[in-house]
């Protein structure tokens, strides 16, 4: 989508890889499915091309996990997608790199449905393709925020780094009953409304866990008011 400066154009997507994941998945007993025409913001693009530098230049399966509305699926049934992934990357005679992407504590100014006024409904059901004055417009308001945040202004919730630390606890030890424990109402009132998007962590552990025991070599965590977001960056490898 471009936004927040980020890359548009086209991923690397295999597709017959993509079709084999779903498959694998549902025989799971996962309710996978498959979109042939998916949009991806800075959260799932930023890495990539900061990684890669490009987001075109390896084969890149993209996997959506509802982070931004509810009704959210159980914490469990997220790690059992995970799990599923995980198994099938254990089949795959390539060299797989998991990445999530997502923010620990935060409560920016993104409209929640059970609240939101009939246009902005309108705009979240039909807004999928939104026009670069839109699109700036919208970042504005958040940077707009941001700057209300740090200077104490803003009524969104706080930042929660004890919330965060031990969140990325529980993904260092592959807590299973600590993470399935993750309630989406606990979550919004300790966290914030977009904490959930840690949901794409678990998945992520949860399928490095399925494929044997590993170890984090890297654990950074800083909570930034400028980002509106406890910011945490892990690295792990399997165990030898």
């Amino acid at each position: 989508m471009g936004d927040y400066d980020t890359a548009t154009g086209d991923l690397d997507v295999p597709t017959e890889r993509a079709e084999e994941l779903v498959g694998f998945v549902q025989e799971a007993d996962v309710d996978m499915t498959m979109s042939r025409y998916m949009g991806l913001d800075h959260g799932a693009v930023q890495p990539v091309e900061i990684l890669f530098g490009g987001i075109d230049t390896i084969p890149t399966i993209p996997v959506f996990v509802n982070g931004v509305d509810g009704p959210c699926v159980p914490m469990r049934r997220i790690r059992q997608t995970g799990e599923a992934i995980g198994r099938w990357v254990a089949t795959c005679d390539e060299r797989v790199l998991l990445i999530a992407s997502g923010g620990l504590s935060h409560d920016p100014p993104v409209p929640q449905w059970a609240t939101a006024s009939e246009d902005v409904r309108k705009f979240l059901l039909d807004g999928r393709n939104p026009t670069p004055e839109a699109r700036q417009a919208r970042q504005q308001r958040v940077i707009d925020s941001a700057k209300d945040f740090v200077e104490g202004r803003a009524t969104i919730r706080d930042l929660n780094p004890e919330w965060d630390k031990e969140f990325m606890r529980m993904c260092a030890e592959h807590d299973v009953a600590g993470l399935d424990a993750l309630t989406a109402e606990q979550m919004v009132r300790d966290a914030g409304n977009s904490s959930h998007e840690v949901r794409t962590w678990v998945s992520a552990f949860s399928a490095f866990g399925a494929i044997g025991d590993y170890r984090v070599e890297t654990s950074f965590y800083r909570d930034i008011k400028h980002y509106i977001a406890g910011f945490g960056v892990m690295t792990a490898s399997q165990s030898a």
